[in-house]
């Protein structure tokens, strides 16, 4: 599903009328009818961002939909481009499951290295 069709169907879905959930996002009822019928490309990061979080969606999720990455993470990639690089392209073939694993640990990690700085 492309992006302005997922907002239409999940808007629609939480029984938000068109001009309500435009005046919520801050942008125009025409413009946002616009993109839901894919005549414009999606907004600037920010509005995809809070119309993810009017509609109860994962802000990165929601991004991706829209073929953007979040602009922080592009900071950290740009911060060490190689290991991040080299991080990526391991993982992407793993299992679900075993990259949520990789996740808690380095959760785990930088949980016991931030308290050990304090």
């Amino acid at each position: 599903m492309v992006f302005g069709e997922k907002v239409r169907a999940l808007r629609k879905e939480k029984g938000i009328s068109l001009r309500k959930f435009a005046a919520q996002a801050e942008i125009s009822p025409t413009y946002l009818s616009k993109i839901e019928r894919g005549e414009f490309p999606p907004p600037a990061e920010e509005k995809v961002k809070a119309m993810a979080r009017l509609l109860g969606q994962n802000e990165d999720e929601f991004l991706a939909l829209a073929n953007r990455v979040a602009s922080d993470l592009t900071g950290i990639i740009q911060e060490r481009p190689k290991i991040w690089a080299d991080f990526l392209r391991t993982v992407r073939g793993l299992p679900q499951d075993e990259m949520k694993r990789l996740l808690d640990q380095a959760r785990e990690k930088a949980s016991r290295q931030s308290s050990r700085g304090k």
